[in-house]
């Protein structure tokens, strides 16, 4: 019988295992990875929400009042968001200043 994955340690792992179970990426922190992170300009941003589509980790979250934001948790801080967004509105800011 397996041993639950949450029991196995890496040393135990075949190679070419699949080591997630379906639906626990929510479990993963994995903003703190980033060096940049997007900062919206909600002056300029026009709530079309293309960041949101191009968004490869669904981090970006639409705002009560229609803006769209990273959810910083999750934000690996690629950029792709402010390279696709229409009217230049996000820009990325290294974490450090």
């Amino acid at each position: 019988m397996a041993k639950p994955m949450d029991k196995i340690t890496w040393q135990e792992i075949e190679t070419g295992s699949v080591v997630t179970e379906i639906g626990n990426a929510r479990q993963y922190e994995t903003g703190s990875w980033r060096s940049e992170r997007p900062v919206v300009d909600a002056k300029l941003c026009i709530k079309c929400g293309v960041c949101w589509l191009f968004c490869p980790d669904s981090s970006v979250k639409q705002a009560e009042d229609g803006h769209f934001e990273a959810d910083l948790v999750y934000c690996k801080g690629c950029g792709i968001c402010a390279k696709e967004c229409p009217v230049g509105c996000i820009k990325m800011v290294s974490e450090e200043g």
